[in-house]
């Protein structure tokens, strides 16, 4: 069977580490890379023979890519700390791998949680993403940098595996609106550097205003996001309300360039 290595990058997240590192203990190796964090994280991983590495924070996609470089596996794994394998999808791996597939990557299907309720409508699932894939040492896939929301760029043919990666997103509404807070701050950055700043005011209450109530229209109601109760409800609305903060935060960043 090829070696699997698995790579994960972390900042005081002991809360969630175990249970992944429990989801890929049968991979032969994992590295872990860590950007300084003050709690258990970095107990939890020694203690699993993980191989750990301190780096101070450059950015997620640099992060990744660093992790991924310290892995010698015939294939690669590419996990947040906060994702899970489920027992389905770790079987269907290592049958995958041990099947020597045509495919160089393939996606993971992953299982969004909002406030411990999986989010089976509105958009949320199957929410792909390409994290498992073989390495290259001569033109290795790599994160493309930038802010917030990297994605990888497959070499070769992919495919789509069946069984799903657990992805415990947002376990409270705190952490919700405070990862919201943050990452409508980056998506802001990206943005103003594309000069979409909003400038003109129908510009301006398009982005702020009509975008994102009809992207929760269009996501709750005719993708039936309000299927998934309470939760489904909460985080449509406060999706669409991350929309409203981005281009907001984009266009007081420009006007403040600007004066």
């Amino acid at each position: 069977m090829p070696l699997l290595s698995v790579a994960i990058v972390t900042f005081n997240e002991e809360a969630n580490l175990a249970r992944t590192l429990a989801s890929v203990v049968w991979a032969d190796q994992i590295v872990v890379v860590d950007s300084g964090s003050t709690d258990r994280t970095l107990e939890i991983a020694r203690r699993s023979n993980a191989t750990v590495l301190e780096r101070p924070w450059p950015g997620f996609a640099e992060q990744k890519n660093f992790a991924i470089a310290q892995c010698t596996g015939d294939w690669i794994l590419s996990l947040d700390a906060d994702e899970e394998l489920s027992t389905e999808l770790q079987q269907e791996i290592r049958q995958i791998l041990a099947s020597q597939p045509t495919a160089d990557a393939f996606y993971l299907k992953r299982r969004n949680l909002f406030l411990g309720r999986w989010m089976r409508h509105g958009g949320f699932y199957p929410d792909a993403k390409l994290r498992l894939f073989r390495r290259n040492p001569s033109h290795p896939p790599v994160f493309e940098p930038r802010p917030v929301h990297e994605t990888i760029q497959p070499h070769g043919p992919t495919a789509t595996l069946r069984c799903d990666l657990i992805h415990h997103a947002y376990p409270t509404l705190e952490s919700y609106i405070e990862h919201m807070d943050r990452y409508s701050s980056l998506g802001a950055r990206i943005l103003v550097d594309k000069g979409r700043t909003s400038t003109g005011i129908l510009a301006f209450l398009a982005h702020v205003l009509f975008i994102p109530v009809l992207t929760f229209k269009w996501n709750y109601i005719f993708r039936l996001g309000m299927l998934d109760g309470r939760e489904g409800l909460l985080q449509h609305l406060y999706h669409a309300g991350y929309t409203s903060w981005k281009y907001a935060k984009a266009w007081d960043l420009g006007r403040k360039r600007h004066s």
